[in-house]
């Protein structure tokens, strides 16, 4: 059975996301460590896509951790820079990149945007 991190980056669509920046645009690399080896994940982010492959080469943004780390990201249940806080990925690059992957991964099931649940208590819809 597949972690949650490999279905999602699987499954991520190459179409245009309006939650990325314009601006944003880099190469990332993810290192998932497990039982004594390295996945690596390859994304490249441009024009609001994001791309990815099976890679091990060079990114401006090289986040490692294990596994069980990833999953947690992926699922929505910790959040990228608490994981960078409490020392469970560790990051070499270009750091701007790393909130782009918050963006990436969806939020914990069951999660709005402050925004919503604000037009839903002025009666706003």
């Amino acid at each position: 059975m597949a972690s949650p991190v490999t279905e999602q980056l699987e499954r991520l669509d190459p179409a245009r996301r309006p939650d990325l920046p314009e601006t944003t645009a880099g190469t990332l690399r993810l290192d998932l460590r497990d039982d004594g080896h390295t996945e690596h994940w390859y994304l490249t982010i441009h024009d609001q896509r994001v791309t990815v492959s099976r890679s091990a080469e060079e990114a401006e943004l090289v986040v490692s951790a294990d596994r069980s780390a990833f999953d947690r990201l992926a699922t929505g249940q910790t959040h990228v820079a608490a994981a960078l806080v409490r020392n469970e990925i560790s990051v070499r690059g270009d750091m701007r990149l790393l909130m782009a992957l918050r963006r990436i991964f969806p939020g914990p099931a069951g999660a709005r945007h402050p925004r919503e649940l604000g037009r839903r208590r002025d009666g706003h819809r």
